[in-house]
C-alpha cells in the first residue's frame, strides 16, 4: 500500500541510505581504479587508446547534457573539438603573436569553445529536432572550411603541429594522467549539474516542457548557461586532441567523430553520466581493437544504435538500474494526509485572480468569448461545462500558455503578462494537466523537487562545483518534497520511477508537484480523470483541505458530483461563454444548465 505515516523523517527518500550511496558509487570506483591503473600494463599503444577516451568524454561530458538530458539533437558537435585544438595548437606555434603556454592556450581554447558553444545553440532556441541538427551540421562544415581556407594561420590542408606539455605532462603516461584528470573533473562537475536543480530542470525541458514552463522554468537561459558548459569543455578537449594528434588537418575532424560522439550519448541512456561515458570507451575502443571495421566505422555505429533502440531502448543506463526493474507492491492505496498542508503552504494576505471580458479566437474559432469570472484565495472555484466549451483554455489563458485576444486577466488589479508561462510560477500560480506531465525516467521524488526549482538560490557555477549554498537548496527542496508526498500519500514510492507508477498515483504526484510551489492559485484540469470512486472522495478531500489553507483553486471536472461537493462556487460554459453562475445549489437548480449539461 502507499500509505504512510505522517512522522517527520529524514527528507531522504526511502531507500537512499548509507548503502544504497556505496552501491551507488562502486561503478565509479572501479572505473577509477582501472584508469590509475592502467599505466602498470606499460603498453604505449594502450596508452595512446586511452588518452583518446579521456578526450572525446571530457567532450561527451558537455554534450551528454545537451542531448542525454535536455533532449536537443546536437550531431555536428565535432565542430567545438575542431576549434579548441585550432586555437591551442595556433597559440602555441606562435602563428598570431608570441608562443603562449599550452595550459594558457588550453584555456583559451575553453573560452573560445564557451563563445562558440552560444552560437551553436542559439537555433536551439527557435528550431527543434532534426532542424536543429542540421544547423549543428551546417556549422562544422563551416568551422573546417574556415580551416581549410585560413592558410596563413591554421597551415590549411597541410596543417599545424600539436603542441607538447611540459613535464610532468609530457607525452605518454604524463599526458594520460593530465587527460584522465581533467576526464575526472568534467564528470563531477556534469554529475553535479545533472543531479541539482538545472539537471532536473534540462529533464523537465526535455520530456515535459509544458510542466517545466509551468514550475517557472526558463528555457532559453539555462539552455543558453548549458550550451556555455558544454563549449568550454569540448574546447578544452579541442586542445587536448590538438597534442594527441601531434600535427592537425581538418581531415581529422571527420562526420564519423561527430556520430561516435552523439551515438556514444545516445547507446548511454538519456539522463544518466555513467552510461554514455561507457558507451563513448565503448566505441572509442571498439575499432582499435577490431581493424578490419575502421573502414566500416559510421556502419557499425549505426548498427550498435538500432540495436539499442530495438532491445534496449533505455540504453546502458537501463541495465545498470537494476533497482528500478524489482517489482512494486501490489493493491496499492493512496491515502493523503491533509492535516500537513499547513507545514507544506505559506499564509498569504488574500488574493484575487479576475478574468474580464476575456476572449480567445482561433481564426474563426471563439473558444473563450467574453468570459468575467473571479478566483479568491480560500475557495474552490468549480469549471464546468460541455467538451469545447473553453474551461481547459481558460486555465490556459491564465496559466499564461495563450495571450487572449481581449479582455484582461489581473491579480490583485495588477494586469498578469500574457504568452509567458514561466513568469506564472512567480506569482505562485501552480498547474495540474488534464494528461499527467511526468519526467518517467526520473524518481517521484525528483518530479516534485522540479516544481521547487524557482526557489532555489544557488546559481549555475555553485551547482557545477557543489558549493555550500547548492547543498543548502537540495537539502530545503528534498524535505519540502517529501514534504508534499507525505501530504498527498506518495512517500513510500520517492525513490521509484515516475513511468512506473499507476494512473491514480500519477494524478497525486502532480499534485504534490504544484504544492512545492507553494502556491497562492492552484488551476486543476481533470484531475479526477481516470480515478476510482474512493480514489475521487479523498481527491475531494485533499482539494478542499488545499484551499481552506488559504490557496484559491480553479477546478475543472467533468465528474459533476464532485464538482458540487467540494466547490464554493461554480461557474458553467457553454460555446466559449458564461452559461451560469453561482452556489452549488443554484447551479444545480439552473434550467439552462440542467439542459445544455447535466441533462434532465
Amino acid at each position: 500500500m502507499t500509505e504512510v505515516t505522517a512522522s517527520s523523517p529524514s527528507g531522504r527518500a526511502p531507500g537512499i541510505g548509507r548503502f544504497a550511496r556505496l552501491e551507488s558509487a562502486a561503478g565509479w570506483i572501479v572505473l577509477a581504479l582501472i584508469g590509475v591503473c592502467l599505466p602498470l600494463l606499460g603498453d604505449s599503444y594502450i596508452g595512446v587508446i586511452a588518452q583518446r577516451a579521456c578526450i572525446y568524454w571530457i567532450l561527451c561530458a558537455g554534450l551528454n547534457l545537451i542531448v542525454g538530458y535536455a533532449g536537443q539533437i546536437a550531431i555536428g558537435w565535432v565542430a567545438l573539438l575542431t576549434v579548441g585544438a585550432y586555437t591551442t595548437a595556433v597559440l602555441t606555434a606562435g602563428k598570431v603573436m608570441a608562443p603562449w603556454n599550452p595550459f594558457l592556450a588550453l584555456i583559451a581554447s575553453g573560452v573560445l569553445g564557451a563563445i562558440f558553444g552560444v552560437i551553436v545553440g542559439l537555433p536551439a532556441l527557435r528550431l527543434r529536432t532534426f532542424y536543429f541538427a542540421m544547423t549543428t551540421l551546417g556549422f562544422a562544415t563551416i568551422v573546417t572550411q574556415v580551416a581549410l581556407a585560413w592558410t596563413d594561420v591554421t597551415g590549411g590542408g597541410v596543417g599545424t603541429p600539436g603542441p607538447e606539455f611540459p613535464w610532468p605532462f609530457n607525452p605518454e603516461w604524463g599526458f594520460y594522467y593530465l587527460c584522465l584528470l581533467l576526464a575526472a573533473l568534467v564528470t563531477w562537475m556534469s554529475y553535479n549539474i545533472a543531479t541539482s536543480r538545472f539537471g532536473r530542470a534540462l529533464v523537465a525541458i526535455r520530456d515535459a516542457e509544458v510542466a517545466a514552463e509551468a514550475s517557472g522554468i526558463a528555457k532559453p537561459r539555462l539552455l543558453m548557461t548549458v550550451f556555455v558548459f558544454a563549449g568550454a569543455v569540448a574546447g578544452v578537449a579541442g586542445g587536448l586532441f590538438s597534442s594527441l594528434q601531434s600535427y592537425i588537418t581538418p581531415d581529422a575532424f571527420t562526420f564519423e567523430i561527430s556520430v561516435l560522439f552523439f551515438i556514444g550519448v545516445l547507446i548511454g541512456g538519456r539522463g544518466s553520466i555513467m552510461g554514455p561515458l561507457l558507451g563513448t570507451i565503448i566505441l572509442t575502443i571498439l575499432p582499435e581493437f577490431a581493424a578490419p571495421l575502421v573502414a566500416w566505422s559510421t556502419f557499425v555505429y549505426a548498427a550498435l544504435l538500432l540495436v539499442i533502440v530495438l532491445v534496449i531502448p533505455g540504453g546502458i543506463a537501463d541495465l545498470l538500474d537494476y533497482k528500478n526493474r524489482r517489482p512494486l507492491p501490489q493493491h496499492r492505496e493512496i491515502v493523503a494526509r491533509p492535516e500537513l498542508l499547513a507545514h507544506v503552504l505559506e499564509k498569504r494576505p488574500p488574493a484575487t485572480i479576475e478574468l474580464s471580458d476575456l476572449a480567445l479566437h482561433f481564426g474563426g474559432v471563439r473558444a473563450i468569448d467574453g468570459i468575467d469570472l473571479k478566483v479568491n484565495t480560500g475557495e474552490v472555484h468549480g469549471l464546468i461545462g460541455p467538451n469545447g466549451s473553453g474551461k481547459t483554455t481558460t486555465l490556459n489563458v491564465i496559466s499564461g500558455y495563450y495571450a487572449p485576444t481581449s479582455g484582461r486577466v489581473r491579480l490583485n488589479g495588477a494586469e498578469l503578462p500574457s504568452g509567458a508561462p514561466h513568469l506564472r510560477a512567480a506569482y505562485r500560480i501552480a498547474r495540474t494537466f488534464q494528461t499527467p506531465r511526468l519526467i518517467g525516467s526520473a524518481s517521484v521524488l525528483d518530479n516534485v523537487m522540479i516544481g521547487g526549482t524557482i526557489d532555489g538560490q544557488g546559481g549555475f557555477t555553485e551547482s557545477m562545483l557543489r558549493l555550500p549554498r547548492h547543498h543548502r537548496d537540495e537539502k530545503r527542496l528534498r524535505e519540502a518534497a517529501m514534504l508534499a508526498l507525505r501530504t498527498v500519500g506518495l512517500e513510500s514510492l520517492a525513490s521509484v520511477r515516475a513511468d512506473r507508477l499507476q494512473h491514480s498515483e500519477l494524478r497525486f504526484m502532480e499534485i504534490a508537484r504544484a504544492l512545492m510551489l507553494r502556491p497562492s492559485f492552484l488551476m486543476l484540469d481533470e484531475p479526477a480523470a481516470g480515478l476510482s470512486a474512493e480514489e475521487i472522495r479523498r481527491l475531494g478531500a485533499l482539494v478542499v483541505a488545499i484551499s481552506r489553507a488559504g490557496v484559491g483553486v480553479m477546478l475543472v471536472e467533468h465528474h459533476a458530483d464532485m464538482i458540487f461537493e467540494v466547490s464554493d462556487r461554480v461557474t458553467v460554459l457553454n460555446l466559449g461563454k458564461v452559461l451560469a453562475a453561482g452556489t452549488p445549489d443554484e447551479i444545480r437548480s439552473h434550467r439552462e444548465v440542467v439542459n445544455a449539461y447535466l441533462g434532465g
